[in-house]
């Protein structure tokens, strides 16, 4: 593993070691090459295959590079510029290269001499990518990706003033955990009136990725935008109506249980009215937990808790940490949210986060860790697609962690009365994270299903899946227009449509893997690692399988794992 990091990329054999990505025209001989190439035998077709999966991966880290210098400092124009031309000038250009290379794969005499086993998933993908491919959305694609980054931009700008100091509305959100409760009110008052600002540029930034991606669809013969995308992010092992299950199923089964946890904190409050500020601070009234202090007390102690579960998982975090691929801490004009951007060529992944100190945090980044960890275990496959996991696998393995993990939070935790509370509340947010899900998920199916509707229409539809998804227990009275505005606070609207369901299931998938953690450490673990390290050469059903799950939402499912978090709760 440490071998990983002796080099700054891997051994290039296609492109020279000192090939850097500038321009196009720098660029364009090598797509030339691969399409113009004499394939003789199955074995020119797999070297063909593996100079082309080289050139994918230099040219997705060259990207990912200016995304994330991008998003840690969004005020530096240069960095803007350095992404949108790589986005503006050379994106364009790949797009019909990789239409003909696909078309030369799939035409080649001797890709039915390819082994089954190892290239049915990236044929499979590779030919819905052809079926798929409009040379009139090219520019709309463009025009698209760099709307997208018009959200961090303004998010990014977002900030309230307190006690005479600028702090980001992830930080403000920390005094949610206050006991002063008229402190807690001002700072959401404070908070809601900096969103109200931005939501008319942000309902006007929707319309228009709406519109754009309403077209995108058309172009290629779809109705709308949802069946383009479902059919575009390779939902090949489940349909749009399983959505709709996923949907029904968290109302009927999980909504019922946030419901009880709401109103049990409630009652602990002893308050007669539960209002949205009240939704963070401990019941009894304790201190915010503060598993960390700054963003190297963070990386430290999770190599710590890491290394607990296995050594490996640690020495992962540490060779990030080496090479500095870790951005942790929270501050003005770096992007909201976080991530761990997989990079393609050095194999070695960033994380990117808005740390604070709370205990969601230190969740962030075991996280992070988990998606981090799947990409050292899958670094060596042979092909940059191999590697390329969809979402409700890449965010199993970083759910799991989370849970897995959970048992092992001395480190952050090292009071024993604080690591239960730690505990009870990662399990209640697991919970309660699954109708938010469900919330978003609905919301885009009626979005796209209907993308003419208005902006009253779109208020007053996310208004009834406020309340069907609710529990009822918060009172909002007053404060309506900051629950029918609260999707906009969501970066996946606007940035990764469709891309959110996958953490419900994913979550379901976590909530098994725990279990059979909890039954048999050794085995879950050797099930975790086996399935990480298939990348996305298996259907994704496999690949549960190969972890020792189920990929299953079915309401009896559902149901089976809530009550397994439910009994786990109920025995802190």
């Amino acid at each position: 593993l440490s071998s990983i990091h002796k080099t700054q990329h891997m051994n290039r054999h296609y492109l020279s070691e000192d090939f850097r990505v500038s321009n196009w025209e720098r660029l364009e001989p090598f797509f030339e090459e691969l399409k113009n190439r004499k394939i003789n035998s199955v074995a020119e077709l797999k070297q063909w295959m593996k100079d082309h999966s080289e050139l994918d991966a230099v040219l997705n880290e060259d990207g990912a590079w200016r995304y994330i210098k991008m998003t840690c400092n969004t005020q530096n124009e240069e960095l803007q510029e350095s992404f949108n031309y790589f986005v503006t000038s050379i994106e364009p250009h790949i797009s019909p290269y990789s239409n003909d290379l696909n078309k030369k794969l799939i035409d080649c005499p001797f890709i039915d001499e390819l082994e089954k086993d190892t290239y049915f998933v990236y044929v499979r993908g590779v030919k819905k990518s052809i079926e798929l491919y409009r040379e009139e959305n090219i520019e709309l694609q463009t025009e698209l990706r760099q709307k997208e980054q018009e959200y961090g931009n303004i998010s990014a700008a977002q900030t309230i003033t307190y006690n005479k100091e600028e702090i980001t509305l992830q930080k403000a959100a920390t005094y949610f955990k206050s006991n002063d409760r008229t402190l807690r009110e001002s700072i959401y008052h404070q908070i809601q009136a900096r969103r109200a600002d931005d939501e008319t540029e942000l309902n006007t930034l929707y319309d228009e990725l709406i519109a754009l991606r309403h077209q995108v669809a058309l172009n290629t013969g779809f109705k709308n935008y949802r069946d383009y995308k479902h059919e575009e992010l390779g939902r090949f092992d489940y349909s749009v109506q399983d959505c709709y299950n996923f949907q029904d199923a968290i109302q009927q089964h999980i909504v019922p249980l946030v419901k009880q946890n709401e109103q049990a904190r409630k009652d602990a409050l002893k308050l007669d009215i539960y209002r949205p500020w009240d939704k963070e601070v401990d019941a009894e009234g304790k201190e915010p937990l503060k598993p960390f202090t700054t963003g190297e007390d963070l990386a430290a102690k999770t190599i710590e808790c890491f290394n607990t579960i296995d050594p490996y998982f640690g020495e992962c975090i540490t060779i990030m940490q080496n090479i500095k691929r870790l951005d942790l801490e929270s501050r003005i004009g770096k992007a909201p949210g976080g991530y761990n951007y997989p990079l393609m060529e050095t194999d070695v992944p960033f994380i990117f986060m808005n740390a604070v100190g709370l205990h969601r945090d230190m969740v962030t980044m075991v996280h992070e860790g988990g998606h981090a960890i799947h990409a050292f275990l899958a670094a060596d496959l042979e092909l940059t697609e191999f590697k390329s996991t969809p979402s409700e696998v890449a965010e199993l393995a970083s759910m799991s962690m989370e849970l897995i993990s959970m048992e092992h939070w001395e480190p952050f935790f090292p009071n024993s009365e604080d690591y239960k509370r730690a505990k009870k509340e990662q399990l209640n947010d697991v919970l309660k994270g699954l109708p938010w899900i469900a919330s978003i998920d609905k919301f885009q199916h009626w979005i796209y299903t209907n993308p003419k509707h208005t902006l009253e229409e779109r208020y007053a539809y996310w208004m009834q899946i406020s309340k069907d998804f609710g529990t009822g227990v918060v009172d909002y009275t007053g404060l309506e227009s900051n629950l029918q505005r609260s999707w906009q606070a969501q970066l996946h609207l606007y940035e990764v449509p469709f891309y959110y369901i996958e953490y419900g299931m994913a979550q379901l998938g976590a909530i098994a893997m725990w279990r059979s953690y909890k039954q048999n450490p050794k085995q879950a673990l050797a099930n975790y690692k086996k399935a990480l390290s298939l990348g996305y050469m298996k259907t994704i059903p496999q690949l549960y399988e190969a972890a020792g799950i189920k990929f299953d939402f079915s309401p009896a499912y559902v149901k089976e794992l809530a009550d397994f978090v439910r009994s786990e709760y109920e025995k802190l």
